[in-house]
């Protein structure tokens, strides 16, 4: 079985879901080839288990200050490019197409008539699965990014059939928590986020993003990206400030960190997993980032939910090396069976009531249309 797997690396939630099914894979007998796109190759970081791996341009997304930039992100892909892309890529050499919301994989796979698997947060927005920020043509460009044959979605609840429980790339736990706040919030001004966490000097602080170099800023430890860091940090953290992307999310869910998130502005996805967690009691959402919405969550961090995810990354290994031909539905009935779901419906008390406004961020929408609601950020 040869096994062609696209993976969008604009955030890094589809590239740590792709380690944990790197490694996954290696107790069958298939051969992967691993496809990156949405970033620079230099910028990828920590690739030792692709090995040999492609590399497209594909398409990617502007961010400023924790907001797409509509025209600028039009600007910046070259559809030209990515239309020579995706007819020149080799997929006759391979049984079977993956995408992680990759878009020149699932259209290569498309135009080659072969099948094609989609499997990925991205997969799971169907007609049960809470939904905000988005309109017509937001929800148009989402079913026409990456299109796959059969999508395979990965959610905190099971929203529909299709939907499996999260991929999860975590080592062996160590450490008991030590009280610092992981902060990961790569989409906004790294400087403005420094100087609103030296608001609350009694507390330390360890913030992550592209770009920062080692540093001590008072109360603040400023770390460049890296996984095994990161991962160290997230074991031993009292609690996570973060975006509302998807996989980081999970990953704190499981090892039942609180979490405070703010979702990226005009993005469909995190608005939708904002709507989602304020809507399963699973994290504490605010509007903004300032001192009035930071500071109530440090000074009472409410109880995660407690959850525990299985091995979805082994199984769905398992299922793809077989050549997918087996029910997902049973698999997926048995993956949620095996999940513990403990308080997972019991909201924490901090959120406000389940039932929210369709768009509880609408007067941060009202400027943005287009490919930008749809910037896959992990």
């Amino acid at each position: 079985m040869r096994i062609l797997y696209g993976v969008q690396a604009t955030g890094n939630g589809h590239i740590s879901r792709a380690r944990a099914m790197a490694e996954a894979f290696r107790q069958h007998s298939v051969e992967i080839t691993w496809l990156f796109s949405g970033r620079e190759r230099d910028q990828l970081f920590d690739m030792a288990p692709f090995g040999d791996f492609l590399h497209r341009r594909g398409l990617t997304f502007a961010t400023r200050a924790g907001s797409v930039r509509y025209w600028r992100t039009l600007r910046q892909n070259g559809l030209t490019q990515f239309r020579r892309d995706v007819r020149t890529l080799p997929v006759a050499d391979f049984d079977l197409v993956v995408s992680d919301f990759e878009p020149v994989t699932a259209w290569a796979g498309r135009r080659a008539r072969l099948p094609t698997i989609g499997i990925g947060h991205q997969y799971a927005f169907g007609p049960d699965t809470p939904v905000a920020g988005g309109h017509w043509l937001a929800r148009q460009i989402m079913r026409r990014f990456a299109p796959v044959d059969r999508p395979v979605g990965l959610h905190w609840h099971p929203y529909d059939s299709n939907i499996l429980p999260p991929i999860l790339d975590l080592p062996e736990r160590e450490g008991d928590p030590d009280g610092h706040v992981l902060v990961y919030l790569p989409f906004e001004d790294p400087a403005a986020v420094s100087a609103l966490l030296q608001q609350f000097p009694t507390i330390p602080f360890r913030q992550y993003g592209p770009g920062l170099t080692a540093a001590e800023c008072g109360n603040v430890s400023l770390r460049p990206t890296s996984v095994a860091a990161f991962k160290r940090d997230l074991a031993s953290c009292s609690g996570v400030i973060c975006n509302s992307g998807f996989e980081l999310i999970s990953e704190c869910l499981q090892w039942r960190k609180p979490v405070l998130t703010r979702p990226l502005a005009g993005q469909m996805e995190q608005l939708s997993n904002a709507l989602a967690l304020r809507e399963l009691g699973h994290a504490t959402v605010v509007e903004r980032l300032d001192r009035e919405s930071v500071e109530p969550w440090l000074l009472q961090r409410p109880a995660p939910p407690a959850l525990g995810f299985p091995d979805v990354a082994g199984a769905l290994a398992s299922w793809l090396a077989s050549g997918a031909q087996s029910d997902l539905g049973s698999l997926q009935r048995s993956l949620w069976r095996d999940s513990a779901r403990g308080s997972a419906a019991t909201p924490c008390p901090c959120a406000p009531p389940l039932r929210v406004p369709a768009d509880p961020f609408r007067d941060q929408q009202r400027s943005g249309q287009g490919l930008g609601n749809l910037a896959s950020m992990g």
